[in-house]
């Protein structure tokens, strides 16, 4: 057995060979993977009801590459804010985001973003490399455990709308959703999980080719390609028309709910007439809503909120056409955990 493998890559199967072939018994193997993913075991040495001699071989047959939580910040909102420090010394955020009704996680699927989105602060950071699905898990277990330790109840919902793109680190996102959701890990109804991208045209059709089971939202942003352009450089290649076509093919292939996020930027795409081409857009895609966002301030972002009763117009103006729209508020603006916001400061609460 290879001394750099991770221990998580092993199926349960997989692993019971690995204890057959050092003279153990199987059932060992049960428990340690209830260790891996019922137990949320950071290290060899949590597992406590393995002999300190098998802890001792298995940390030396295997790497264990679990994140660990590097500070922790409450917003006043009661949003919580981590930052996980990775196995080689990188960084990544994760948001715990409580209301009356659900608690949602917000997890990072990169280490950094290639995409240079000109409102997101994460755009701005070089990407280092994709997460493993086993770190992607990670977080969503920590947070699960805050959730119920803050607020005496477990997650109700999952959002890969942290740092990254997770369509650009496809087969890791898959995996960490086959896991959250699998019988003998987290049990998650893949109903209650979203992964939203800026628009990869091409990975969309791949989700409805693989029959995925959960729900997408596309960081839409602008109702028209010359003023996406300006704001998300993906677009060039993977336009609106192309976008449109794909979410067709996603919903007729899984029939999965799509949500259209739309941050308003004061005088660039919070115009009647931007939301005149909104709708057209929203008519074109079974779309089941349009969530209209705050846009949260960034350093060296040159975009402002609109007013208040600008953000009403808008939005009555689409409800009267019978688009089903909502404002999402935003949380954790005062510890930039806020949408758009992740970037990794060293502020610590």
């Amino acid at each position: 057995m290879a001394t750099t493998k991770n221990i998580r890559e092993l199926s349960l199967p997989e692993l019971k060979d690995y204890f057959e072939t050092i003279g153990d018994k199987k059932f060992r193997a049960i428990q340690a993977y209830e260790w891996l993913w019922k137990k949320n075991a950071r290290d060899f040495d949590d597992m406590s009801n393995l002999s300190l001699e098998l802890r001792k071989k298995l940390a030396e047959d295997f790497e264990f590459n679990a994140i660990q939580i590097d500070t922790i910040q409450q917003s006043d909102d009661g949003t919580v804010k981590s930052r996980y420090k990775t196995y080689d010394n990188h960084f990544i955020e994760g948001v715990l985001i409580p209301t009356e009704k659900r608690n949602t996680a917000c997890v990072s699927s990169q280490i950094g973003c290639s995409l240079t989105c000109k409102f997101c602060a994460t755009g701005k950071m070089e990407r280092k490399r994709n997460l493993g699905f086993d770190e992607i898990y990670d977080q969503v277990a920590m947070l699960n455990e805050q959730s119920e330790k803050s607020y005496g109840k477990k997650l109700t919902n999952i959002v890969y709308m942290g740092m990254g793109e997770p369509l650009l680190n496809y087969k890791n996102v898959l995996k960490s959703i086959d896991r959250i959701t699998a019988s003998d890990s987290m049990n998650i109804s893949p109903k209650r999980i979203t992964v939203s991208t800026a628009g990869v045209a091409k990975m969309i059709k791949q989700l409805g080719d693989d029959k995925v089971r959960f729900n997408l939202a596309l960081s839409l942003h602008a109702p028209t390609d010359k003023k996406r352009n300006e704001i998300m450089p993906i677009n060039e290649t993977n336009t609106i028309e192309l976008l449109i076509e794909s979410l067709n093919y996603f919903y007729n292939q899984t029939k999965n709910d799509i949500t259209l996020e739309y941050i308003l930027f004061k005088d660039r795409n919070d115009s009647i007439d931007d939301a005149k081409e909104l709708m057209k857009i929203y008519r074109k895609i079974p779309t089941h809503l349009i969530n209209v966002i705050e846009y949260n301030p960034i350093a060296g972002a040159e975009f402002v909120k609109p007013a208040e009763n600008t953000t009403q117009l808008f939005t009555d103006f689409l409800a009267k056409n019978k688009v089903n729209v909502r404002v999402r508020r935003s949380r954790g603006k005062d510890i930039d955990a806020a949408c758009g916001q992740l970037a990794n400061k060293d502020k610590v609460a």
